[in-house]
C-alpha cells in the first residue's frame, strides 16, 4: 500500500506539451501500429484540409529507406509565419508547441475541416524524436525544427521560393513508440481513400524502401471507391446498379453510392470531412433509416410483399454496400481519434437528403427497383427458413430439459419461440389469476415472490445466489453475461406484469435494471416488455371503461355526462382481479396494450448514467438526479 503524505506539493502540473508524452493515449489511442499511423494521418488530414477549403490540388508523401520517418508535402496556403499577437511568437511555432491551436475553430480559415481540436499538429511534435517544418510562402522558404516537441531555434527566413504550400518531415520517437516502423501498404490505401474522397486530388506516395513511387487520383470520387470495394470483395457481385447522390444544403455537404450485392452481409464505409468512422455515428443511422424507409415505401406502394415473408430491416440492409462521405462544418467526434461521429442533427438532415432521391431512384429506374425487391425479398424468405430451423432445434432442446425448468415456472405448450410468451408476474396471487386466464398454448407464467435484487449493487455471486432471479434465468434459457446465447432463449417475448402502483413500478424497474446489465441482448433485440394492467375500473350503465392511473381516471369521467352514476373499482394488485378480467385487459394479444423497452444508440450514455445513478450505491447521485427531475413527476403514488 502506498505510504506518505498527501497536499499540495503532490499536484503535478504539467507544462506545454509534456502531458501529450506521458499519457500519449488520450491523444493517439495508445502507442501501438495504430497510434504510430495515427501521428501520420494527422498531418495528412492538416493537407487534405487545405484542399477541401479549394487551397491545395496536390500531396506527396514521402516514407524514408528506413520507414521510420515520414514527410508529407502540399501546395496549399502554407501555415503563416508572421508573429502571433497574443504569444509574441511565430504563429507556426504556436501551433506545432501549444495544445488547442489552430485555424479551424472559428469559419474564416476553413469551411470545413477534419481537425478541429488543435492537437493534431502539436501532438504529432510532442510524440516524434525529430520533426522540421519548411513552408513556402511570401517568396520565401522558411525552417523551424524541433526535438521532442521542443524547438530548437526560431524559424529561420531560407531561400526564395515559387509557389506556397507546407512541408512537414517527422521521426517518431522510439522512447514511444513499441515499433516505430510504418507499414507502406497500410498508408498507400489509406492515401488512395483520400482522393476518392476528393475529385480532383492527386497523391503520390514514394516508398523509397522499395524504390517505388505510385500517384493516385480517382476524379470518380465515391462512385469509384464503391466500385473498387465491391471488385475487392469475391461475395460482393452486384444485384443492381448503383444509386449515386451528390447533395449541400444547411451546411452539410454529401457524397453517397450504394448498390445491393449477392453478399449476406452489409459493408457501409463512411467518412466525416474524409475522416474515415469506423464506429459509425449519426450520418450512418440517417442513411441507414433513408434505405429502410425508401425501399419499404416502394414495397408497399407497388403491393410487391402482399403474400410474401414479412420485410425488415435487415432484410433491406443485407449485401447493401455503400460508401457515404459527409463534410460537417461543426462535427463532434467521439474522442480525439474521431471514430465515430456525435453530431444529433446529422442524422435527421442525411435521411432528408437520401429517402426522397433514393424513392425517386426507384421509381424511375424499374429494372433496378425489381432487382432490388427481389434481393430483399430472397433476404427475408431466408431469414424465415433459418429462424424456423433455429426454433426448432433450440425449443426441442428447451423441451428435453423441461426437468431443469423452475417449478413454479407455468409453461406454454407451443414449440415455436417466436410464438410463446414469459409473464413475469409479481406474487403467487397474481400468479394464479394469470396462470388462470392466461392462453395457454402460447403463455408462459412465472411469478415472483417479492422485490427481486438490486443488480446495480448486487456481486454476481449474490446474483447467482439469488433464487429468484436463477429461476427467471433457467426459464428464459440463454444464459447471461458472456454465458448469453439468444439461440437458446425459450420465448419471443417477455412481459413484466406489475401492479399499477409505485411497489409495481419498482419491482418493474429492478427486473429492467437485471436485464440491462445482465442481458442487454434481450433489449437490443426488441424482446422485453412492460404489461399495462388496470389500476382503475369505471363502471356507467353498461359500460365499463380502464384507467392505468389518476390521470386516464379524471380523463374518462371528464367524458361522462355531467350528472351521469357511476362507480370506481381501484385494483389494489392483478390478485384482486379476476382470471377472465385480466385477460381481456391484459393479457388478450387482440386488446392488450404492451410498452417496448428500447434504447436507442444515441441514449445509452444518459441511460448508463441515470441506471447508476438511480440504481448504485451513491445517495448522492440519487438525490442530485431527484432534485433536478422532480418538477417533471407526476401522479405520485405515496
Amino acid at each position: 500500500m502506498a505510504t506518505g503524505t498527501y497536499n499540495a506539493d503532490s499536484i503535478t502540473v504539467l507544462e506545454g506539451l509534456e502531458a501529450v508524452r506521458r499519457r500519449p493515449g488520450m491523444y493517439i489511442g495508445g502507442v501501438d501500429k495504430a497510434g504510430l499511423h495515427h501521428l501520420l494521418w494527422e498531418i495528412v488530414d492538416n493537407a487534405i484540409d487545405e484542399v477541401m477549403n479549394g487551397h491545395a490540388t496536390r500531396i506527396v508523401v514521402t516514407l524514408s529507406k528506413d520507414g521510420k520517418t515520414c514527410a508529407v508535402s502540399d501546395n496549399g496556403r502554407g501555415i503563416p509565419i508572421d508573429v502571433h499577437a497574443k504569444t509574441g511568437r511565430s504563429a507556426l511555432e504556436v501551433i506545432f508547441t501549444t495544445l488547442h491551436a489552430g485555424g479551424k475553430f472559428d469559419n474564416d480559415a476553413y469551411k470545413v475541416a477534419g481537425g478541429l481540436h488543435g492537437v493534431g499538429a502539436s501532438v504529432v511534435n510532442a510524440l516524434s524524436e525529430r520533426l522540421e517544418v519548411q513552408v513556402r510562402r511570401d517568396g520565401f522558404s522558411w525552417i523551424q525544427r524541433y526535438k521532442r516537441g521542443k524547438s530548437e531555434g526560431d524559424v529561420s527566413k531560407g531561400e526564395p521560393a515559387r509557389g506556397s504550400g507546407t512541408t512537414v518531415r517527422f521521426t517518431p520517437d522510439p522512447e514511444i513508440f513499441v515499433d516505430a516502423t510504418y507499414d507502406p501498404n497500410l498508408i498507400a490505401e489509406r492515401l488512395e481513400v483520400k482522393t476518392y474522397l476528393n475529385k480532383g486530388l492527386s497523391i503520390q506516395f514514394v516508398d523509397e524502401r522499395a524504390g517505388t513511387s505510385v500517384e493516385y487520383r480517382h476524379d470518380g470520387g465515391v462512385s469509384d471507391f464503391l466500385e473498387a470495394v465491391n471488385k475487392s470483395r469475391e461475395d460482393a457481385r452486384v444485384a443492381a446498379s448503383p444509386f449515386v447522390l451528390e447533395k449541400e444544403e444547411d451546411d452539410l455537404r454529401l457524397e453517397l453510392a450504394l448498390a445491393w450485392t449477392e453478399a449476406t452481409d452489409e459493408d457501409i464505409r463512411s467518412f466525416v470531412n474524409t475522416i474515415p468512422t469506423r464506429d459509425g455515428g449519426t450520418h450512418e443511422s440517417g442513411l441507414r433509416e433513408a434505405v429502410r424507409a425508401a425501399v419499404q415505401k416502394f414495397i408497399k406502394d407497388h403491393e410487391l410483399a402482399k403474400k410474401g415473408p414479412e420485410i425488415k430491416a435487415e432484410d433491406i440492409r443485407e449485401g447493401l454496400t455503400a460508401v457515404l462521405s459527409v463534410c460537417v462544418r461543426e462535427p463532434q467526434f467521439q474522442g480525439q481519434t474521431k471514430g465515430r461521429l456525435n453530431n444529433p442533427e446529422v442524422r435527421a438532415l442525411v435521411d432528408s437528403m437520401v429517402r426522397p432521391r433514393l424513392e425517386d431512384f426507384l421509381i424511375k429506374n424499374k429494372s433496378v427497383a425489381d432487382a432490388v425487391v427481389h434481393r430483399v425479398i430472397q433476404a427475408a424468405r431466408a431469414r424465415e427458413a433459418s429462424r424456423a430451423a433455429a426454433s426448432q432445434v433450440r425449443r426441442k432442446t428447451a423441451i428435453s430439459n423441461r426437468l431443469n425448468l423452475p417449478g413454479k415456472l407455468h409453461d406454454c405448450d407451443s414449440t415455436d419461440p417466436e410464438r410463446s410468451e414469459l409473464f413475469i408476474v409479481e406474487g403467487d396471487s397474481a400468479g394464479g389469476s394469470a396462470k388462470q386466464g392466461r392462453d395457454r398454448h402460447m403463455q408462459a407464467i412465472l411469478p415472483l415472490r417479492g422485490k427481486v435484487l438490486n443488480a446495480e449493487q448486487a456481486t454476481k455471486g449474490k446474483l447467482l445466489e439469488n433464487k429468484e432471479l436463477t429461476d427467471l434465468v433457467s426459464a428464459l434459457g440463454c444464459g447471461i453475461d458472456e454465458h448469453y446465447d439468444p439461440a437458446r432463449l425459450r420465448y419471443g417475448k417477455i412481459v413484466l406484469l406489475t401492479d399499477a402502483d409505485s411497489d409495481g413500478h419498482h419491482i418493474a424497474t429492478l427486473l429492467l435494471t437485471f436485464f440491462y446489465r445482465h442481458l442487454p441482448g434481450l433489449l437490443d433485440a426488441g424482446r422485453v416488455y412492460l404489461a399495462c394492467p388496470p389500476l382503475y375500473k369505471i363502471s356507467h350503465g353498461k359500460e365499463n371503461y380502464w384507467a392505468a392511473n389518476d390521470r386516464g381516471r379524471d380523463a374518462i369521467l371528464a367524458k361522462l355526462p355531467k350528472n351521469a352514476k357511476f362507480t370506481i373499482t381501484r385494483f389494489k394488485g392483478l390478485g384482486e382481479m379476476p382470471a377472465k378480467l385480466l385477460f381481456e385487459t391484459t393479457l388478450d394479444p387482440a386488446r392488450r396494450r404492451l410498452l417496448r423497452v428500447s434504447i436507442p444508440d444515441e441514449d445509452r450514455p444518459y441511460t448508463d448514467h441515470t441506471v447508476s445513478d438511480l440504481m448504485g450505491k451513491e445517495p448522492e447521485a440519487r438525490f442530485k438526479f431527484i432534485m433536478e427531475e422532480a418538477y417533471s413527476a407526476r401522479d405520485i403514488d405515496i
